[in-house]
């Protein structure tokens, strides 16, 4: 009788197991945490949130969606730079807004654990990153609104 229980047991929870994993993942919630960078005369800004990738791994998708204003004549870029397992990777540039106006700025960085750092910056210009704004944290927690 014993055995016949833990196996029961045992089936119930592999099929909810099973069902849990064939959910989709979530949908992008209605709010998120802000976040907020300011350089020259541009000022990105937006929320930013996980998504799950699925499954029960460690691993999401950090998603950051705002838009970067320019009010000035010359070019300002956001570049991101994140940081896995302590090994940085290259800047990137994820957009650029010359004159006034605004863009939007839509960054999806996979593969994001506990252990993943990022930053966004507003660089003048829109080829290096030699002239910056101080980095913003975008994976400080509550990461998820």
């Amino acid at each position: 009788m014993r055995s016949r229980t833990l196996v029961a047991t045992g089936a119930v929870l592999a099929a909810a197991a099973a069902g849990a994993l064939a959910q989709p993942a979530a949908a992008a919630p209605t709010s998120g945490v802000p976040w907020t960078v300011s350089y020259g005369t541009a000022t990105a800004s937006g929320t930013r949130w996980t998504e799950s990738a699925g499954g029960m791994g460690l691993y999401s998708t950090l998603v950051l969606d705002g838009g970067l204003k320019n009010t000035g004549s010359g070019c300002y870029s956001v570049w991101s730079q994140w940081t896995f397992d302590m090994a940085p990777v290259p800047a990137h540039k994820e957009v650029t807004q010359c004159g006034p106006g605004a863009v939007p700025v839509s960054v999806q960085q996979q593969g994001y654990s506990p252990t993943t750092t990022g930053r966004v910056y507003i660089c003048r210009g829109d080829r290096d990153m030699t002239d910056c704004s101080a980095p913003t944290d975008v994976t400080w927690w509550p990461i998820g609104g």
